[in-house]
């Protein structure tokens, strides 16, 4: 009988658990999109529009320009203080040579104990892997189509899974879980832990904008009005786990919760460049948010907003700071509530604004000064 052990927001596993899984718990693991292509077509993928089928490029939220742009990929990595990276798509083995580059800079910079693992459906350039462990790949998981979950020996990419499972790479399985699909899920773990695979991650089934559509046409629904989860995904993990937790299997199960990922891995995550991004003028907050003052300009230029601000109110420049991409400025929030009423008297326009301290640096909420 193997335990089951609860773990953060009602995620659950059986040992043993991904090295990778540990990291992403600690908000330590990078992820890395290295293409939008696939060579499938499922009606579940959760990618955005901006990234699905597109040869992109993002270290976390930050967009890379073309593959020769590394120095946001290691500045990110550094930023979050990685101990790894997930290499995920679409599929990496579409543009294996990109993902081979990828690796042997990330070992080359941060040593061969950062963990590497990626995410494949096994159709394209999967000889290529080879390559790819000899480059430092310590881990690969393996996405099978749902058709084949009930009898994987009637799968193609059969072969390539076992043919891994032989080189010096720990092999994975990972997967959704679609509800009420237990029976061809327990399938494929056994089928797994017949075939010497490490462990199976199971992923709560979620809604995204891009496959809202595919997933309400098949009458599936969110279980709270606040998350993107499917209903019933959860409690069909559950039933898996309970079902085979009594049997004698070597191999790891990991049901990873929607909940996990935001509210533990991105949490986590975002914390840990918070802390190393903070300007003097700004806030963390307990999510690992920011927050700051911001002036926007109307008939004045963003320098001669600050040349107002250091002369006028004696603002010390370490508290100020010019947003060229925002065409704003940004100050301590404690500064510009004395001040506001009077910046909004000469014609500027005042906010406490509260955003995410990654790349894209989404905007969590917008007040405007002096407060009522």
């Amino acid at each position: 009988m193997k335990r089951i052990y609860d773990w953060l927001n009602d995620s659950l596993y059986t040992k043993p658990l991904s090295p990778a899984c540990k990291m992403c718990a600690q908000g330590s693991k990078m992820v890395v999109l290295i293409t939008g292509l696939c060579p499938l077509n499922c009606f579940y993928c959760p990618l955005s529009f901006k990234k699905g089928g597109k040869d992109v490029i993002f270290a976390d939220e930050w967009k890379l320009y073309n593959e020769k742009d590394v120095s946001k990929l290691l500045s990110e990595a550094e930023y979050v203080d990685a101990t790894g990276a997930g290499i995920t798509g679409g599929d990496p083995l579409v543009v294996w040579k990109r993902t081979e580059k990828y690796i042997s800079i990330l070992k080359e910079k941060f040593g061969s104990k950062f963990h590497i693992h990626l995410y494949t459906c096994g159709l394209k350039n999967v000889y290529k892997v080879p390559k790819l462990v000899s480059a430092g790949l310590d881990e690969i998981r393996f996405h099978p189509k749902s058709e084949f979950w009930k009898n994987m020996d009637k799968n193609p990419i059969k072969k390539s899974i076992i043919d891994t499972i032989g080189l010096d790479v720990d092999v994975a399985i990972e997967i959704p879980v679609i509800p009420n699909m237990e029976n061809e899920i327990i399938n494929l773990i056994k089928w797994s832990n017949s075939h010497n695979i490490s462990w199976i991650n199971l992923n709560e089934l979620e809604f995204s904008e891009r496959n809202n559509k595919e997933l309400k046409s098949r009458g599936y629904l969110t279980k709270e009005d606040i998350s993107a989860a499917v209903e019933g995904s959860q409690e069909t993990a559950y039933k898996i786990l309970k079902l085979l937790h009594k049997e004698d299997l070597d191999i790891g199960i990991h049901y990873c919760s929607v909940s996990f990922k935001d509210g533990i891995q991105l949490r986590n995550r975002i914390k840990r460049r918070a802390k190393n991004i903070l300007k003097e003028y700004e806030v963390i907050t307990d999510d690992g948010t920011l927050i700051k003052g911001v002036i926007y300009p109307k008939n004045y230029s963003l320098n001669k907003i600050i040349v107002l601000l250091k002369k006028e109110y004696d603002v010390p420049e370490k508290y100020l700071f010019v947003d060229t991409e925002k065409n704003r400025v940004e100050i301590g929030l404690w500064i510009l509530e004395k001040i506001s009423k009077d910046l909004i008297k000469l014609g500027f326009e005042c906010f406490m604004v509260e955003e995410y301290p990654t790349a894209d640096r989404l905007e969590v909420e917008k007040i405007p000064l002096p407060f009522s």
